[in-house]
C-alpha cells in the first residue's frame, strides 16, 4: 500500500512532469529544489544582490547535488534601484514586497536574456503547506489555509506576462492542491528534533531524494534569500524627514514607513492615482482602493486586514 510520502512525491513529480518547463526560477529552496528534482533537463536560474543572501549557498547545493544546469544572476544595488520603477509599474502596486518582486523581476528577465520560453516556479507550496512562520502558531490553522487557497496570487505571472515568458507553477496543478486540502494539519506542521516546522510532509517525503540540510533549512523569504532586503535600509535613507511629514499631512495614504512612501512616490510617477473602490468592494482603510470581501491583503499598497483565528 502506498504511504503518505510516496503519494505526495508520486504527485509532485507526476504535476512537473505535466508542467514542462525548460527552466526553473530557482532559490535552492525546499519548494524549487522539489520542482527540480523532477525538471533535471530544465535549466535553473537564482538571483542574488551583490554581497546578497544565503540562496547562493543553497541554489549551487542542490545544483550540484542534482547536477543541474545552473546560473546565477548577481544583480548590483544601482540595478536594483533603477529597476524598482518597472517593477512597480507592472504590478500596479506600492506594496513593500517590492525587493520580493524585483528578485522574482530579475530571475525572469535573466529566463528570456538565455532564451527560455517558459519556466517554473516553487509558487504556492507555502500556501498550501503551511511554509510560513507566522502559521505555525495560528488557531483555526485550516481555516485560513482554506481562505488562501481561494484567494492566492503571485507577483510571477503578473511579470512573466510583461517579460513574455509562460510561467508554469506545479504546485498549482490541481492534483497537487488536491491532495495538500486532504492531508491532515498535523503533518504539515510537526515537531522535528524538537522544533516546529511548516511543510513538515514535504520535508520527509523528500528525504533521501534532496540533501538534508536542503530539506530542513528555514523559511527564508526571498527578498531575504537574495539579499534584496538591504534595498529597504538604503532607501529608506532616500526620503528625508521632513518629506515623509509633509507626503503624510498631504496624501490619503496611511504610509507605513519611509520606504512605503517612497514606493508610493514612483507609483503616482508610473501608473497615477490609486483606484476609487468598485460598488459592493470594502474599501482598504492605508489607501482608500476597492477590495474584494474575501481577500485580506491590498494588491495596490500591501496593508493586511487582520485575521481573525477564531473565524470560522
Amino acid at each position: 500500500m502506498c504511504t503518505i510520502f510516496e503519494e505526495v512525491r508520486q504527485t509532485c513529480a507526476a504535476a512537473v512532469h505535466r508542467n514542462r518547463g525548460a527552466g526553473v526560477l530557482f532559490s535552492g529552496g525546499l519548494d524549487s529544489a522539489i520542482v527540480a528534482a523532477f525538471a533535471a533537463d530544465a535549466r535553473t536560474v537564482s538571483v542574488s544582490l551583490e554581497h546578497g543572501g544565503d540562496d547562493i549557498y543553497y541554489a549551487q547545493r542542490v545544483a550540484d547535488y542534482l547536477k543541474l544546469d545552473h546560473r546565477h544572476r548577481v544583480v548590483t544595488v544601482d540595478e536594483a534601484i533603477e529597476a524598482i520603477p518597472d517593477v512597480i509599474r507592472i504590478t500596479e502596486s506600492f506594496d513593500p514586497v517590492v525587493p520580493n518582486n524585483l528578485t522574482v523581476y530579475f530571475g525572469l528577465q535573466c529566463a528570456v536574456e538565455m532564451g527560455l520560453p517558459n519556466i517554473l516556479t516553487g509558487d504556492g507550496s507555502d500556501e498550501l503547506f503551511a511554509g510560513y512562520d507566522f502559521m505555525l502558531e495560528m488557531e483555526n490553522l485550516g481555516a485560513y489555509l482554506a481562505r488562501m487557497r481561494s484567494t492566492m496570487g503571485f507577483s510571477s505571472n503578473v511579470i512573466g506576462r510583461e517579460l513574455g515568458i509562460d510561467i508554469r507553477q506545479p504546485f498549482l496543478d490541481e492534483s497537487i492542491v488536491a491532495i495538500a486540502k486532504a492531508v491532515d494539519l498535523d503533518l504539515k506542521v510537526k515537531y522535528e528534533n524538537g522544533r516546529l516546522w511548516g511543510k513538515w510532509i514535504l520535508r520527509k517525503a523528500f528525504e533521501g531524494i534532496l540533501p538534508h540540510d536542503v530539506l530542513w533549512q528555514g523559511k527564508r523569504p526571498l527578498e531575504s534569500g537574495s539579499g534584496m532586503t538591504e534595498l529597504r535600509r538604503i532607501l529608506e535613507h532616500r526620503v528625508s524627514n521632513e518629506e515623509f511629514n509633509s507626503a503624510k499631512r498631504h496624501f490619503p495614504v496611511k504610509f507605513w514607513n519611509r520606504e512605503h512612501y517612497y514606493y508610493y512616490r514612483i507609483y503616482r510617477e508610473v501608473v497615477g492615482d490609486v483606484p476609487a473602490p468598485a460598488e459592493g468592494q470594502k474599501i482598504c482603510h492605508c489607501c482608500g482602493t476597492g477590495m474584494n470581501h474575501d481577500t485580506f491583503h491590498c494588491e495596490v499598497c500591501g496593508d493586511v486586514v487582520p485575521w481573525n483565528n477564531n473565524a470560522g
